[in-house]
């Protein structure tokens, strides 16, 4: 890149120096108000019981799950770009990383109150806790995912260390309010070689422990269903479909955002089209290694020709449930595949579209694992199919906005870039960080 050091330091720190425009008050006030929305439809839960959704005898897990599982999905997108692609050395993901590291800190806490929600009662959390069951994926899955929020969170502060104290210095002279948030948060960062020396290490590590936890989360999201007897569910191919599944999706919704983001921060000279290249080459990738997934399981359970599990095969593939499940391989692989094949046409809307495309039919398909089955249990109980009320959808659209409003107000907050990694060419890659340590020793 031919920018100077001080032109990507400049860039990124403008949203943070003015202050925001009439379109940004407005978007934040109508999420606000959905959001809000949200929070009302759960009170009313609370006070009324699960009665008020379309959960019942014999579905129990509905939308709440789905949206839980969905936005698991989403946080894989800090862990996949930042963490292990940090890992393999692949340079391209500098313009990417604190992007998708925002999305992994705001979208976890929406994932870990779907779970509150779907009990009826937050109380009925400390249950598990309190009495834990060490044979239960559920509490498996509970102190996963608490570790895994520990951690991202974690590894984005640490990775913002340096930033902040960019902020701290260079931000003081506008006389804002966050200037002591700041240098609070910068921990009297000045960039000596002892400091990153021991950046490097801390970011080395956490990567290695985020790539086992991103594994672990959503293999155990995934033992939730496989571990049971229940038709459709209980599969050994599960646990890493799940994974595979949250890859894409993860994936997609980067892709989606930082369109949006490059557009509205103009970020051009800095997450150029051959970046978007190499997301395209690897979202491509993602794309078939799912299908491929998909295709095993379904060739599975179709030759395996079990009574219960063909019950719930062709209810998805010919029967009541025909229309998600076809619109989740249409949007999963076959927009994105069509899209991404090949780098001609507007790149830019290519990736926006698919990634769009691909969260939709990342939901569908959770709706096609979660709901087929819970509609068809061993024992018929002679009830209406499962149709979620109004307070679902209103909690669901209020989690959503949430989502997007936290991301928002974190982009008003944080510089969008890692500038300590953008800064410094030579030091992008973590096996030649210590090249630029032993460069600054020798002329010190």
């Amino acid at each position: 890149m031919s920018e100077t050091t001080s032109d990507v330091e400049a860039e990124v720190l403008i949203p943070l120096a003015e202050k925001p425009g009439r379109g940004f008050w407005t978007a934040a006030l109508a999420l606000s108000v959905v959001f809000l929305g949200g929070i009302l439809a759960w009170s009313w839960q609370i006070k009324s019981g699960l009665r008020v959704t379309g959960l019942g005898v014999p579905e129990f897990w509905g939308i709440y799950i789905i949206n839980f599982v969905f936005f698991i999905g989403i946080s894989h997108a800090g862990t996949l770009i930042s963490a292990i692609l940090r890992i393999t050395r692949a340079p391209w993901r500098r313009s990417f990383t604190r992007i998708a590291e925002m999305i992994t800190v705001t979208s976890l806490p929406f994932a870990a109150t779907c779970v509150i929600v779907d009990l009826g009662r937050p109380d009925r959390l400390f249950n598990v806790l309190l009495y834990p069951h060490l044979t239960s994926p559920i509490l498996w899955d509970i102190l996963c995912i608490s570790t895994y929020m520990v951690m991202s969170c974690l590894y984005f502060y640490i990775a913002l260390v340096p930033d902040m104290a960019l902020c701290r210095d260079r931000l003081s002279r506008h006389g804002l309010g966050m200037t002591p948030i700041y240098r609070w948060l910068a921990l009297g960062w000045k960039g000596t070689v002892k400091e990153k020396r021991l950046h490097h290490s801390l970011m080395t590590v956490l990567s290695v422990v985020l790539l086992a936890l991103v594994i672990s989360v959503h293999t155990n999201v995934g033992f939730i269903f496989g571990m049971t007897n229940k038709p459709g569910w209980h599969s050994a191919a599960i646990g890493p479909y799940f994974v595979i599944g949250a890859a894409l999706q993860g994936l997609g919704a980067l892709s989606a955002i930082v369109v949006a983001v490059r557009y509205f921060f103009h970020l051009e000279h800095w997450i150029t089209e051959d970046h978007f290249n190499a997301l395209r080459k690897f979202f491509l990738a993602l794309a078939c290694f799912w299908m491929y997934y998909t295709c095993v399981e379904y060739l599975t359970t179709f030759y395996g020709r079990h009574v219960p599990e063909m019950a719930i095969f062709w209810a998805k593939l010919t029967g009541p449930f025909r229309l998600s499940f076809w619109a989740m391989l249409v949007l999963c692989f076959c927009v994105p595949f069509a899209l991404l094949i090949t780098r001609r046409g507007p790149l830019v809307l290519k990736l926006l579209f698919a990634g769009l495309s691909a969260n939709v039919g990342m939901w569908l398909e959770r709706y096609s694992i979660i709901v087929p089955p819970g509609a068809s249990p061993y024992l018929s109980w002679g009830t209406p199919p499962y149709s979620p009320s109004w307070v679902e959808w209103t909690i669901t659209a209020g989690w959503f906005a949430g989502f997007i409003l936290l991301f928002m107000l974190f982009t008003r907050i944080f510089p969008l870039l890692t500038v300590w990694e953008m800064k410094a060419p030579a030091c992008h890659v973590c096996g030649t960080v210590f090249e630029e340590i032993a460069a600054e020793e020798k002329e010190g």
